[in-house]
């Protein structure tokens, strides 16, 4: 209960924090906003470390960082506001046209973003009903998800946003499609060769990061079928953050909004189709959940796609389709090395923790360099990924 006093004022904190953020990047000011995040990392660090050996209760010391964070983070906002004079001035106006206008549109907007949550949480029910250790082993094969997700996904969509949005206003229709095909070539470019290599490193990666103490081997097996099911929508969890945007700078909430509810659902009957026979043949229910996620995500993506494409604002152009199978014939090329120079588990557990950081560091370099030298030679460059 004192934790969540302590922290409860951080919510408020991090609204007014992305609100700030918003406005930056609608100004194209992205730097601020991205390094914001960081703030957070730093305060916890500072807080376990020469905070909490004062308290009788070092968590109350990871609150407390968590408060100065949220602080720390509205606070470094301001000057980059100030910069562009747009630091907001609390005033009441709720009959202000502006603000009526994004009322309406907020509301679809946030049973949206519920969707996802609520899929989140019954995902985690679930996952608890099954046999112990379930739910960890679904979170660190989700984390590693999110890797690529959270940095490059997360990123393209921040920036596209105030650019579609921009020439929506203009009418620009071309430049709008451009911009929607560029986000897909940048996904494709990121999704293809992370799929696989995710899917191949799955156990190094999770003895790497993870094996110490009482995470055993049992526990990366069974994280790790997970992690690999999860790689087979990252993809279309990449697509979805990008193409949202494409009906969100159009001022159309619903369709997005619709799109989720059909995915949600779907996602659900999944759930109810995968987990329960591999729950009884394999004793894998969690990997059953991690599937029928990764299945309703390129539901999503499908469709969302489709309402773009019936409505002529994404096309992918001829040439943005020879990228993409330059990309997947590099990425395989890249997977065929990273299966035959990789060491067997065995090897990776007899290691210590520096040893597997350096091999895995020296097998993502090699798989990273094996990509890039063979979309070269098929012709692809990194020039086809500017608008």
């Amino acid at each position: 209960g004192d934790l969540i006093k302590l922290t409860l004022p951080y919510l408020l904190l991090i609204s007014l924090t992305g609100f700030a953020g918003a406005i930056l990047n609608s100004y194209q000011r992205f730097a601020v906003p991205a390094l914001t995040p960081i703030l957070l990392n730093l305060s916890l660090i500072a807080a376990a470390l020469w905070v909490a050996p004062g308290f009788d209760e070092p968590v109350v010391a990871l609150a407390l960082g968590v408060l100065i964070a949220g602080f720390a983070q509205l606070l470094f906002q301001l000057p980059a506001l100030a910069a562009i004079d747009l630091v907001p001035r609390p005033r009441w106006a709720p009959r202000h046209e502006g603000v009526r206008r994004i009322l309406i549109l907020m509301v679809p907007a946030l049973f949206g973003v519920s969707v996802s949550q609520i899929n989140l949480l019954l995902d985690t029910v679930l996952a608890s009903l099954l046999p112990a250790g379930s739910v960890s082993w679904l979170y660190y094969s989700d984390r590693l998800t999110e890797l690529p997700l959270g940095i490059f996904a997360i990123a393209i969509a921040t920036v596209i946003l105030p650019a579609l949005s921009g020439q929506r206003a203009r009418a620009d229709d071309p430049a709008f499609a451009g911009t929607l095909s560029w986000a897909v070539r940048s996904v494709g470019f990121i999704a293809v060769p992370a799929t696989l290599a995710l899917a191949i490193l799955a156990e190094p990666l999770l003895v790497t990061l993870f094996q110490y103490g009482a995470f055993g081997a049992d526990d990366r097996f069974m994280a790790a079928a997970s992690l690999r099911a999860y790689t087979l929508g990252l993809g279309a969890f990449m697509l979805v953050k990008v193409l949202a945007p494409g009906f969100y700078a159009r001022e159309d909430m619903k369709t997005p909004v619709r799109i989720g509810i059909i995915a949600m659902v779907t996602n659900m009957v999944l759930n109810m189709l995968f987990v329960f026979p591999l729950m009884w043949w394999f004793e894998m229910g969690h990997v059953g959940l991690a599937l029928a996620t990764s299945v309703a995500a390129w539901f999503n993506a499908t469709l969302l796609y489709r309402g773009l494409h019936r409505a002529g604002i994404l096309v992918l152009e001829a040439s943005a389709k020879q990228w993409l199978i330059k990309i997947m014939a590099s990425a395989a090329v890249m997977s065929v090395l990273l299966l035959q120079i990789t060491p067997e588990m065995v090897i990776w557990t007899e290691w210590l923790w520096w040893e597997r950081g350096i091999a895995m560091a020296m097998l993502c370099l090699a798989g990273l360099a094996a990509f890039l030298a063979s979309l070269w030679i098929l012709g692809g460059r990194i020039d086809h990924l500017k608008r």
